[in-house]
């Protein structure tokens, strides 16, 4: 039987699959950056530090307060690996299994595989890596620049790109990060019981279940929305998303005003009844990394939340609308605004530099006590409790202000 939802419905059901719909219940624990990250597949990882680097933002917006230290932690121990998935990301695990093809065949990667310069160095590679399988693990800062200060990932010096092309190559993985910098180490002694030619699935099995991960991770589904997630190859999966609700891993739906077919994970059984009977709610109220993944995906957020959102720390100065690293803002379900926000930590100041709502949302009391709130709560976990709000609605000073 085909569901039937409205379009917030199906916003909730999304939200509930990304552990986004309610507020944290209790304190969190190490344990639960796992468990995040398991729930979304994929953790993704940036280093722009103007606020929290986005990963620590992203599980921040699920936990609440918590150390942030608990997700180098939980790399180190092994429970996560880095590599290409959405983009770099912290993959758990179990999930190897579905990325190790890119590492065995990594052509079709583009500049995530600079081939040539493989070629072109194949020896002082092969010695890099050998040093690291005998010495152990290193850093790209272990290694002096000849010429000066790199002006970015385009100007990396030559054993950083070598290091990057073993990480690709998955001959390398990330030991664990320092100061969020990559440790590398040979991938054996980081998944010494791994074997190909006995845990290796085949390609189509391993997109079966990237697929699969993503619909769970998502919530609701719909084909064009599939490939995104894991960056597979753009086409039409329409029937692979049948044969997943034939199997009863997905529960056929309809969205009001759309034409095309959409799915709900299984998982989210109870919740689906729940929101077909009006009685799923949304009480949570975050600010979210542009790098999570309810908003990675320009024309999801668009088609889901009628949120038009672009990354503006890319795009050059004169050009940005609202400015340079923006986060946008959930709020009981529907994605209200968004704010230019920069820590100073050294003076202990949360600066607001701009807070936009959307079109047609209003500064109400109960919308202003909620961001007042999370906002205090946010500049408190980033060790800045002083929230200066430069630019946004008088309403929402006088609520900051109040707390």
């Amino acid at each position: 039987m085909t569901q039937h939802l409205t379009l917030q419905q199906a916003r909730l059901l999304h939200l509930a699959a990304q552990g986004l719909q309610t507020a944290p219940r209790r304190k969190a624990t190490q344990a639960d950056v796992l468990a995040a990250i398991r729930r979304m597949a994929l953790l993704q990882i940036d280093t722009i530090s103007v606020v929290a680097r986005s990963p620590y933002l992203v599980l921040y917006s699920r936990l609440g307060s918590y150390d942030p230290a608990w997700l180098d932690t939980t790399l180190a121990s092994g429970a996560v690996f880095e590599y290409w998935a959405h983009e770099a990301c912290f993959v758990p695990q179990e999930d190897y299994r579905l990325l190790r093809h890119r590492m065995l065949d990594p052509a079709q990667m583009g500049w995530k595989y600079p081939q040539r310069w493989l070629e072109q160095h194949q020896l002082a590679v092969d010695d890099l890596l050998q040093k690291i399988r005998a010495h152990g693990p290193v850093r790209s800062a272990d290694f002096s620049r000849s010429e000066g200060k790199g002006n970015g990932w385009w100007d990396w010096k030559p054993e950083k790109r070598h290091l990057e092309v073993l990480f690709t190559l998955g001959q390398l993985m990330v030991k664990e990060r320092r100061n969020f910098q990559r440790v590398y180490d040979v991938a054996e002694r980081i998944m010494p019981d791994w074997n190909d030619a006995r845990d290796l699935p085949t390609w189509e099995e391993a997109q079966h279940d990237m697929v699969h991960n993503s619909c769970r991770a998502l919530g609701v589904v719909k084909a064009g929305w599939v490939a995104d997630y894991y960056r597979l190859k753009r086409g039409k999966y329409d029937a692979l998303l049948h044969q997943l609700a034939d199997a009863g891993e997905l529960i056929p739906a309809r969205v009001e005003g759309w034409q095309h077919d959409v799915f709900v994970h299984h998982s989210l059984q109870d919740a689906l009844q729940q929101a077909v009977a009006g009685q799923l709610k949304s009480t949570h109220t975050a600010a979210l990394s542009p790098f999570d993944p309810v908003v990675w995906d320009r024309k999801r957020a668009s088609e889901l939340f009628g949120f038009d959102y672009r990354i503006e720390c890319y795009t050059p100065a004169a050009q940005r609308r609202f400015g340079y690293f923006v986060l946008p803002l959930l709020h009981r379900g529907r994605l209200v605004g968004r704010m230019d926000a920069k820590a100073h930590r050294q003076q202990g100041v949360f600066e607001i530099k701009a807070l936009y709502l959307e079109a047609g949302i209003k500064p109400g009391q109960q919308l202003c006590r909620d961001l007042a709130a999370m906002l205090h709560k946010l500049a408190a976990w980033h060790g800045t409790p002083r929230l200066v709000l430069q630019q946004g609605p008088n309403e929402l000073a006088t609520h900051l202000q109040a707390n």
